[in-house]
């Protein structure tokens, strides 16, 4: 029987989840004990309080996990929090490979999920770095110099879209690689459009 508190939406992912299906079952018990919300967002169950994401259960090959929407700012005492990326600024996972780990810190995992509720009722915020703080690889910048109409359509995109092509461009080690992923999105800038588009 469905409890009230649940969504239909995830009920489906979790009935077609072939991989970490134990572990996400757990992992909704644990957050749903913890009187959030069950919404069903970016293809993933995702917990909210007052309309505010504070957890969402996802999956990958070598793990599943529980990501805090807000996680750098909790604590952390346990030094358990993963930061995915090191260009994911403000969200943390919190990463099982298996059902007996869960269980083993099932009162951890419901201590930082009520901790981010209280980060979320205080209002607090991730001061995210400004895209003017990403440094922008020469061989961008020598390209706007001698295609200013390219650094007036890069200056027009969203900061969200500047800065996935910054770190996109900075990413190669070698320079030539670098100039080739800016001669071939040179168009999809001139045109508006972000790197996923």
């Amino acid at each position: 029987m469905r409890s009230s508190k649940t969504n239909p939406k995830v009920d489906d992912f979790l009935a077609k989840s072939q991989k970490w299906k134990e572990e996400y079952e757990k992992l909704r018990e644990i957050v749903l004990d913890c009187e959030l919300i069950e919404e069903f967002k970016w293809m993933h169950p995702c917990y909210t309080f007052e309309k505010k994401n504070i957890v969402l259960i996802h999956g990958f090959k070598e793990y599943c996990a529980l990501l805090f929407h807000k996680g750098a700012l909790l604590k952390d005492p346990q030094g358990i929090l993963v930061q995915q990326t090191e260009n994911v600024q403000a969200a943390r996972q919190l990463r099982f490979t298996n059902l007996e780990e869960i269980v083993e810190i099932e009162s951890t995992v419901k201590a930082y999920i009520y901790e981010a509720i209280e980060v979320e009722k205080a209002g607090l915020e991730v001061s995210l770095k400004k895209t003017r703080e990403f440094m922008v690889p020469e061989e961008l910048e020598s390209k706007f110099s001698e295609f200013p109409a390219l650094k007036t359509a890069f200056e027009a995109l969203t900061p969200g879209r500047q800065r996935a092509y910054i770190l996109h461009f900075s990413k190669p080690k070698q320079s030539k690689t670098r100039i080739s992923r800016i001669e071939k999105y040179t168009q999809y800038i001139l045109n508006g459009k972000g790197l996923n588009d």
